[in-house]
């Protein structure tokens, strides 16, 4: 009995708390960093530096009122931001941090299938709302996550056929002579864009980028609703930086627990850091530059890297001597 309450109540929580509070502080993080790249100061009456201004904003959007349009789906209006951070959450199980809460030979796989679900939770809250500017907004938020999932999914392909399977443990054992981001330089550096674009962050936040959507497909949502859409968001972005980090930076040997967490962690403060530092520095794209970047250009090169890493082994076995 006590080893089922473990496995089914406490090992979730314990990795559910603390991408909480990963989230809390990084959204803190984000406004201050913003703040001193703006020569301006960030949140910083709320507590000491202003560390407690996450907790103030978490506690007003769980007390407010939630507002519900009166024309809109109301069981799908209120199931769409759960089902976010759900799925949000449901992405880490497959990570080594360092143990698994779901032991499996295709976690790549699985986060990816759980990744691409995301989209259905973005196009419900738009369409449920029942309210022009969130559709166009969930539309738009749809095609861009969609599109650019090809890219994504093309360049794991390409990795996988040089690391050989599907486990991320094998991304380990892989890179011990040798990082992946030396080797696959080109790939590292579309992945990066593209996890920009998939978690719809600047210079790719083209929801909310336009004056007739207003805030996107999450316009109409407030307090908790909108807190748990929020959460979801800033969890994938945390998410996706861990998988870029164990597929690229190789956070070491995970038989050594203490010091692969700390690497692990290490590395998505820093790939999270870049995330914050492009959304201060560049400007937005237009959404037909979005696109053309991702049809035009990743994609022939992503397809000409993936017939590259398929035609290697082929061309290492050659003919036998005579």
């Amino acid at each position: 009995m006590m080893k089922m309450f473990l496995t089914h109540v406490i090992n979730p929580l314990m990795y559910i708390i603390p991408i909480l509070i990963a989230v809390a502080f990084m959204t803190l993080l984000e406004r201050k960093l913003m703040g001193y790249m703006q020569l301006r100061k960030g949140p910083n009456v709320v507590g000491p530096y202003g560390l407690l201004q996450p907790v103030a904003d978490g506690v007003k959007l769980l007390i407010k009122e939630p507002n519900k349009p009166s024309m809109s789906s109301p069981i799908l209006f209120f199931l769409s931001p759960l089902l976010a951070l759900t799925l949000a959450f449901l992405m880490w199980s497959p990570f080594p941090m360092p143990s698994q809460l779901a032991n499996m030979n295709i976690g790549l796989l699985f986060i990816m299938a759980i990744s691409s679900m995301t989209s259905y939770t973005i196009l419900w809250s738009g369409w449920s709302s029942s309210s022009k500017y969130s559709l166009m907004g969930a539309l738009r938020a749809v095609a861009q996550t969609i599109s650019y999932e090809v890219t994504l999914g093309i360049i794991i392909l390409s990795l996988i056929m040089m690391t050989g399977g599907y486990s991320l443990q094998t991304f380990s054992v892989t890179q011990e002579p040798m990082w992946l981001i030396f080797s696959s330089w080109p790939l590292a550096m579309m992945w990066f864009t593209s996890t920009l674009a998939e978690t719809n962050r600047a210079p790719f936040d083209l929801t909310e980028g336009e004056s007739e959507l207003v805030s996107g497909f999450n316009v109409e949502y407030s307090a908790g609703p909108f807190a748990l859409l929020f959460l979801a968001e800033y969890a994938n972005i945390i998410s996706m930086n861990a998988i870029s980090s164990i597929m690229f930076f190789n956070p070491g040997n995970m038989t050594n627990h203490a010091t692969f967490t700390t690497n692990l962690v290490l590395k998505i403060m820093m790939l999270s850091m870049l995330f914050l530092w492009v959304r201060a520095s560049y400007p937005r794209f237009r959404y037909d530059q979005l696109m053309t970047l991702l049809w035009k250009q990743f994609l022939p090169l992503t397809l000409a890297m993936c017939m590259l890493q398929i035609s290697t082994p082929i061309a290492m076995c050659g003919v036998p001597p005579m």
